[in-house]
């Protein structure tokens, strides 16, 4: 999705997220499915694609960052971030504003196997996050500081059964905690998405033993007919080498 670039560097974080909402119904045209009209009504109709485009974010998921973050106040100037499955680029527009991050001082890494623009203030791996190489990337990419915060909107591409789509996007949750428990600082946070449908009690566990805190978020950008949930782990507790 293409971004407006604003005086002054980045995207402006908006203070308030209620817009009108001007309904356009779209006709199913020859040769299109019911399916993809129905999707194409519902982004023209969305106030969130709408004021992303309007306040150049590069997608509505900007807002659930911006939502969590005014919640639980999770992304601080001179913090160092790193987001997983970046694409296309919402939440690196975010931390790297709200961070102060620059090209003199990289603080946000991103990382996607999707094409996306590039984010100022943030470097942007053209990397599957499960390839065996990618934890040193991007450690490598963050000057090999410990992050404060590991964010992961990453989804395995639906199936449309829902139980399936499920344990995919489970699977990459497990993965992406095992990766922030081994890089994170102590007093760190973790933020993934998953979806409602049971969280298995083996990773809430683990998260736990691990983190002061956990959270269940649905923000109020998550559109209401999303299965989508956040888990948010805060304040890693100090690594027991004994």
């Amino acid at each position: 999705m293409a971004r407006r670039s604003r005086p002054g560097g980045g995207p402006k974080t908006p203070k308030s997220t209620n817009i009108r909402n001007m309904h356009t119904k779209v006709k199913t045209a020859r040769g299109r499915k019911l399916s993809s009209t129905l999707w194409l009504q519902r982004q023209l109709n969305d106030p969130y694609v709408q004021k992303a485009k309007a306040e150049g974010y590069a997608s509505r998921a900007a807002y659930k960052l911006l939502e969590m973050d005014e919640r639980y106040n999770l992304l601080k100037p001179g913090q160092r971030v790193l987001d997983l499955g970046a694409a296309p680029g919402g939440w690196c527009q975010v931390a790297a504003a709200k961070l102060g991050s620059k090209a003199e001082d990289i603080r946000v890494v991103g990382i996607d196997y999707l094409d996306m623009d590039p984010v100022p203030g943030a470097t942007i791996l053209k990397k599957d996050f499960l390839d065996d190489d990618a934890p040193d990337a991007l450690m490598e990419a963050l000057g090999g500081h410990a992050p404060d915060l590991v964010i992961s909107d990453m989804a395995a591409p639906t199936t449309g059964h829902r139980r399936t789509d499920h344990i995919r996007t489970m699977a990459l949750v497990e993965v992406a905690l095992e990766f922030a428990l081994q890089v994170l600082k102590p007093g760190g946070h973790f933020l993934t998405k998953t979806f409602q449908g049971g969280t298995e009690k083996e990773l809430l566990d683990q998260m736990k033993r691990n983190f002061k805190h956990i959270h269940h978020v649905k923000p109020p950008a998550s559109r209401d007919g999303s299965v989508e949930l956040y888990l948010l782990a805060m304040d890693r507790k100090p690594i027991d080498n004994g």
